[in-house]
């Protein structure tokens, strides 16, 4: 019996061209470079220019993911960005790439999952196609993180980054098999008890500010660990799957510290694990099209490859996707 499934026909993505190394954080900061990589794997980051958006590092993503696919805004049924540092309060970032890329039927808008924000993107995006209310949708992960970090917060301002990456997918009548390409599976959680382990400190009901970042770490690594690791496998054995069967994992890059005890936790080998983490720290929905993007270039991830992407943020929020590339 044949089935409609998202299958992937484009990627892209972005980074900023200012590159902020552990050496240049230590000059304003009480840290060294030995104890960032040491505790979370990290050697560098990159940080928007004054000026440069969230919308304009999606824009560049986007644009990046059309040409691969080799289409246009004008092909493009819906437009998701995960995202959890927008241009504005409103209207959405989505609108704003929605516009840049020329695309003037269908309909846009953002997802707010924190770290989570891809997979919950691509997870509404493939329900909607396979739905038959769209053709092709445009999945981004893009944030600015710098802009919400307290700089003289050692614990945080570390671990993040700035940074967008993008995928197309596309409706395809396939076998409705194991084998297709596409997305196979996927499932998201959240668990709002546990908010004030990683907020912002702000918000326009709230505060009248945007705030910044405050983190329990301690508690979000155990959180994270047992969460992904159990998603993961729920995911896997909700389609008689085994993690034996992934090509590549390709998590959320949070720390390294983190992605070694998931994998640890899942008993995958480190060599089917993309880790990008120590490249571009933690850039929250953006890590994993970073990582996907970077994959592809180089040589790793092929048409074919079944992919497990994972990933945890705050709220707490978290899922795991299954796709076939």
């Amino acid at each position: 019996m044949t089935k409609i499934r998202s299958i992937p026909v484009g990627s892209g993505a972005y980074l900023p061209e200012n590159c902020m190394t552990n050496e240049d954080l230590a000059k304003t900061v009480d840290t060294s470079d030995e104890w960032i990589r040491s505790r979370t794997g990290i050697k560098r980051r990159h940080i928007a220019a004054e000026g440069q958006y969230t919308s304009d590092l999606a824009i560049s993503a986007a644009n990046s993911a059309l040409k691969d696919a080799g289409l246009t805004g004008a092909d493009i049924d819906l437009i998701v960005v995960g995202t959890t540092t927008p241009d504005e309060t409103f209207p959405s970032t989505a609108v704003k790439v929605q516009a840049a890329l020329g695309m003037d039927h269908g309909f846009a808008f953002d997802v707010q999952a924190v770290c989570s924000g891809f997979v919950y993107a691509m997870t509404v995006a493939d329900n909607m196609i396979r739905g038959g209310d769209i053709k092709r949708a445009l999945v981004i992960g893009a944030e600015t993180l710098s802009r919400i970090l307290n700089w003289e917060d050692r614990t945080t301002c570390v671990l993040f980054g700035d940074g967008a990456g993008a995928v197309m997918l596309e409706a395809s009548e396939e076998e409705g098999t194991l084998s297709d390409r596409g997305i196979i599976a996927s499932a998201m959680r959240s668990d709002g008890r546990f908010r004030d382990l990683l907020y912002v400190t702000g918000g326009p009901s709230s505060t009248e500010n945007v705030g910044k970042i405050v983190m329990e770490g301690k508690e979000i690594f155990r959180h994270a660990v047992n969460n992904l690791a159990a998603i993961a496998n729920e995911v896997l054995e909700n389609v008689g799957l085994t993690s034996d069967d992934i090509d590549w994992v390709i998590p959320h890059q949070a720390n390294q510290r983190i992605l070694d005890s998931t994998i640890k936790k899942l008993k995958i080998p480190t060599e089917k694990v993309i880790m990008t983490v120590g490249e571009h720290a933690n850039t929250s929905a953006a890590s994993i099209p970073l990582a996907l993007v970077h994959a592809i270039q180089c040589g790793k991830v092929k048409k074919g490859d079944l992919l497990l992407m994972e990933a945890m943020g705050g709220g707490l929020t978290w899922g795991a996707l299954l796709i076939r590339w």
